[in-house]
């Protein structure tokens, strides 16, 4: 077979190697290119994986092409430096040297460093070697400093001053155009209203792909090979991923490459095999994930997660910093309302919670399985009755996301068993006062599918109050979602009582009026106990923790 290209998930675009967009037309066409034209000192920040360096790098290429000297340089090797400023500025000058040297040929910035390194002054170093480097050539001089964020606070300050001192000359003694990018926007590393790069003419954040730049994305693929995407497939990868560009090459290349019947050209791509794709991308836990895993241990970053996943009631007062930061770093939607960026994202976020408590967690999965091969939901939710009452105490004194400990320690339990031959989705969003768990479960003859939704009482809460609008949402979620049983875990959070007092199993039985629509979930009645099960009823199993 011919060489095929690829759906890239490991570093920047290779044109001849990779399915691609072309990468400046996701800043707007022409716009970075405009910038550079007009002498701009800009800004483009994006989270990681999201095709930053590659749409840099593109824009070099272009410039290069069209009589510039534009020189990308990626200063993570300056990270090891920290706030030892020598030390940092002069790995900002050997990569520039490196980069000058492969893009360019040439090797003026090497020859005006090196009898500077004799006497080296930090503070003067860079508008000294930024001057005489825009001279030395008379080609107008781009740079595109790439990765900012690995210089230490002190010595991007001191980088910062030292182009913004400089930038009055240009472009005769000082750069034509300057790029600084980044993970954020750098005005959010200083404390307003002192910025040292106020000479910036624009802040640009490079976005997700669209809805159409994936289906053009995956259309490359079966451009090339023939083999179809069919529409519930691209609905799926746009459903999972909302655009998020590593997860859609990371599916889309699972589907195509990695399973055996997708690489059965002949076989169109279906949204069964993105969801198998999907999977094992999550369950593999690649470094993408292990990034998140890091930010979540940052305080700011749990104190706007962890009410999403609780399911808060109303949306607390969140932090404005607070909130653009950890949408900066790619973990929100960027429009409103509140909520994770991507289902992916929904289901890998707590795990990666989870799994301190999961290595906790033995059990036979075979113990939950009947002889037929279905899922017995309710010996399983016995069980986790059972160890909340003995690992609840340790762990939501020690887990840093309070609000949100308990339905952890609930999905590391059902994950453990639920791996074993099914699938669960969640379901969180701020103002519903709940999480919503569906476990679809593949081993029995027809697949089947269960609601679990949790709520959390506190101590202003009545019980029957709880319970009674806890069952009507529940069944209005399993009658949406075809859920064969609906259950619904109450979380007592009253430290007053003993775990004895809130632990208890009843049945409630449901009946909702007619016509009820998802948005209207409370509509319908909680039955009498003594009432006979009638058409249209649906059972809801009660369990107090």
């Amino acid at each position: 077979e011919h060489f095929v290209r690829q759906f890239n998930t490991a570093g920047p675009i290779v044109p001849a190697d990779h399915y691609h967009l072309p990468p400046l037309q996701r800043t707007g066409g022409d716009t970075l290119l405009r910038f550079v034209e007009e002498k701009k000192y800009f800004i483009v920040y994006a989270p990681r994986q999201t095709g930053k360096t590659t749409t840099l790098r593109a824009l070099c290429d272009a410039l290069n092409d069209r009589g510039y000297r534009a020189v990308h340089a990626n200063l993570q090797p300056a990270r090891d430096a920290g706030d030892e400023l020598d030390r940092a500025i002069l790995s900002v000058f050997d990569v520039l040297t490196d980069r000058e040297n492969a893009a360019l040929g040439d090797d003026h910035l090497e020859r005006i460093v090196e009898p500077m390194e004799a006497r080296f002054r930090p503070n003067t170093a860079v508008l000294k070697a930024f001057t005489r480097w825009a001279l030395a050539d008379p080609r107008p001089l781009v740079v595109v400093l790439d990765e900012v964020d690995a210089l230490g606070r002190a010595a991007l300050l001191l980088l910062l001053d030292q182009l913004r001192a400089g930038y009055e000359t240009r472009p005769k003694r000082f750069p034509h155009s300057i790029a600084v990018c980044g993970l954020r926007n750098v005005r959010d590393y200083f404390t307003p209203p002192a910025s040292p790069f106020n000479i910036v003419a624009k802040s640009l954040r490079l976005d997700d792909f669209t809805e159409a730049e994936v289906r053009a994305l995956l259309g490359q693929h079966t451009g090339e090979t023939g083999q179809r995407f069919t529409d519930g497939a691209v609905d799926e990868v746009w459903r999972s991923t909302q655009g998020q560009p590593w997860l859609v090459n990371a599916l889309a290349y699972g589907a195509c490459f990695e399973d055996p019947e997708g690489l059965d050209r002949s076989r169109d791509i279906g949204p069964t095999m993105i969801g198998a794709a999907r999977e094992r991308l999550i369950l593999e836990g690649p470094a993408h994930f292990g990034q998140i895993a890091h930010r979540l241990k940052e305080e700011r970053v749990r104190r706007v997660i962890d009410p999403i996943l609780a399911g808060a009631d109303t949306a607390p007062d969140f932090v404005a910093d607070d909130l653009r930061y950890v949408r900066d770093l790619g973990l929100l939607a960027t429009e409103p309302p509140v909520r994770l960026a991507n289902p992916i994202y929904g289901e890998v976020i707590p795990r990666l919670l989870a799994e301190e408590v999961e290595g906790r967690i033995v059990h036979d999965s075979t113990r939950f399985v009947r002889a037929d091969g279905s899922l017995e939901v309710s010996a399983l939710l016995r069980a986790f009755q059972s160890f909340f009452r003995e690992n609840a105490e340790w762990w939501l004194r020690d887990t840093r996301f309070h609000e949100y400990g308990a339905q952890v320690l609930l999905q590391a339990f059902l994950q453990r068993v639920v791996n074993a031959g099914g699938h669960i989705t969640r379901e969180h969003g701020l103002g519903r006062g709940r999480t919503d768990l569906l476990i679809s479960w593949r081993k029995a003859g027809e697949p089947q599918v269960f609601v679990i939704e949790c709520k959390v009482r506190r101590q202003r809460d009545g019980l029957d109050e709880i319970v009674r609008r806890g069952a009507l949402q529940t069944a209005g979620y399993a009658d949406r979602s075809g859920a064969a049983e609906g259950h619904l875990l109450v979380f007592d959070r009253d430290e007053r009582k003993s775990r004895e007092e809130k632990v208890f199993h009843r049945e409630v039985r449901v009946r909702r009026r007619d016509g009820a629509t998802a948005g209207a979930e409370e509509a319908g009645e909680i039955l009498p106990e003594a009432a006979p099960p009638a058409p249209g009823e649906r059972a809801i199993q009660v369990w107090g923790l």
